[in-house]
């Protein structure tokens, strides 16, 4: 079924076999562990769907109990543990998609560089310059994070060297009480134990929070749509949402709508239906879209244009 292009042992015991230079994919099942032997880097690759063919995944088509030992599983363990009438094939598919990779120090640095590649790709592809609305080119946001990285490393050590005399003090306002603490955005770079589109978010709130290059997320451009019946109709205040002498809300549904809206690009009534054409700060979005399902009662909605946009030289 596979070919064997790694040098492989035969040991006098009949259940052994020797392989060298593998990776290895382990699955707890049935009180055992067991394991399958395959090549460098093709594990990711089959998870993603980049490879396909087993042959390519696969050094030798055999389930162990140890492949460093050479100890191959036998198959009462594994009737055992994965049914009586299960195909060797199938059980060496499901040890290759659920089970833990075993990586090594150079598959480990190579898949840290494609998660950090990945990070840094979908920042630039999100963040502009505040001013010119520009993207940044991927070197310079790469240059931005190695700076919030060394700064963040920094800080740790100070702070672990601060905090050596078990002496610390509380921050306080004007009345001695002590104050919440905000939350810091810290960038200390990737990881390979999260995917690269939640930790491209941590690093955006990072660059945006401390600013290394001026950075401001990319606004939505959206379309909302309203019946002109709601249109003019008095947004509902919550009760208590003046007491503390904050600004009121804007007094129509209209007006509430378009104060959501950073830059108004075309407003027009076609019909029965008011449409307004705009470009939204992502922080608006989900209050945006809520305001609307809730006041118009079905009679609006909030329709994606572009994610992001950006402008490129």
């Amino acid at each position: 079924m596979s070919r064997i292009n790694q040098p492989v042992c035969a040991s006098p015991r009949s259940n052994q076999i020797r392989l060298t230079n593998v990776s290895l994919v382990r699955l707890k099942k049935g009180k055992k562990r067991f394991e399958i032997a395959c090549y460098k880097n093709k594990v990711l690759e089959w998870r993603s769907g980049i490879e396909t063919d087993l042959d390519e995944v696969l050094q030798i088509p055999n389930v162990f109990l140890n492949v460093s030992k050479g100890q191959t599983a036998p198959s009462a363990d594994l009737a055992k543990a994965f049914g009586k009438d299960k195909p060797v094939n199938d059980i060496i598919l499901e040890i290759l998609n659920k089970g833990e990779l075993q990586v090594g120090e150079k598959e480990r640095s190579a898949q840290l560089d494609r998660v950090h590649n990945e990070v840094v790709s979908i920042v630039a592809s999100k963040l502009v310059d505040p001013r010119t609305k520009r993207v940044y080119t991927t070197g310079m946001i790469d240059k931005a994070l190695d700076m919030l990285s060394s700064q963040a490393h920094q800080q740790g050590d100070k702070k672990g060297t601060d905090t050596g005399s078990g002496v610390g003090t509380p921050a306080t306002g004007d009345d001695a009480e002590a104050k919440p603490r905000t939350k810091e955005y810290t960038w200390t770079g990737v990881v390979t134990t999260k995917s690269a589109k939640s930790q491209a978010l941590e690093a955006m709130k990072a660059l945006i929070a401390q600013q290394p290059i001026p950075v401001t997320r990319a606004r939505m451009r959206l379309r909302i749509t309203c019946s002109t019946n709601v249109l003019k109709q008095a947004v509902k205040v919550a009760k208590g949402g003046d007491a503390d002498g904050e600004h009121k809300a804007p007094g129509t549904v209209k007006d509430k709508i378009i104060s959501y809206v950073e830059q108004v690009e075309t407003q027009d009534v076609l019909g029965s239906e008011w449409e307004v054409v705009g470009f939204v700060e992502p922080g608006a979005f989900k209050g945006l879209s809520d305001f609307v399902g809730n006041e118009t009662k079905g009679q609006g909605r909030v329709e994606v244009l572009d994610m992001a946009v950006t402008h490129e030289d």
